[in-house]
């Protein structure tokens, strides 16, 4: 492997962060960077397998039913309403986004899960205004849903370790532990 296939960064946060921003500055319509920031930490939670599933009663791990997430959360207290919101917004972002050649092959298409996710966003922007001082926070992403998901998807593929680009990736959590021969 030469030195020009290794990629290091600090976090995949910050991995996920600059592919985005790249992307978005080559936009005719750059979104701004606020929305571009908390995508990453979208891309980053989901970066663990075990945020992405849910856990079942009975101990099993499935996908998340997001449409029948959505209507019961419709009855619950506002501490768990912003909780459940949020989670299914951005579990249908990183879904449509980063995983969005999987909805492909099922009944169920990823308008499907767009619509679930910008509903889920807009109802949050209810319980929770503003966010990074930008009012209506939520409702923005909700409005910019497939812009974000298409740069999740274009990032997707460039990490595609079968596509053109087969860079190797190194996440470190200390540079200082790094040693160059």
């Amino acid at each position: 492997m030469s030195k020009e296939n290794l990629i290091l960064e600090s976090s995949l946060q910050t991995y996920f962060f600059d592919q985005l921003s790249d992307l978005n500055k080559k936009s005719t319509n750059p979104l701004p960077g606020e929305t571009i920031y908390y995508s990453s930490l979208v891309m980053d939670r989901f970066g663990e397998s075990i945020q992405y599933f849910e856990h079942t009663e009975d101990g099993k791990v499935r996908d998340k039913t997001l449409g029948l997430k959505l209507l019961e959360t419709a009855s619950m207290t506002r501490t768990n309403q912003k909780r459940m919101y949020r989670d299914i917004g951005d579990t249908a972002l990183f879904l449509c986004g980063y995983f969005s050649e999987s909805l492909n092959k099922k009944i169920i298409d990823t308008k499907y899960y767009q619509e679930i996710g910008q509903i889920a966003y807009s109802r949050l922007n209810t319980i929770v205004p503003q966010v990074y001082q930008i009012p209506k926070f939520f409702d923005l992403l909700s409005n910019t849903f497939d812009k974000i998901t298409l740069m999740m998807n274009v990032v997707s593929k460039q990490n595609n370790m079968d596509g053109v680009n087969n860079e190797m990736i190194l996440f470190v959590s200390d540079k200082n532990k790094i040693k160059a021969s």
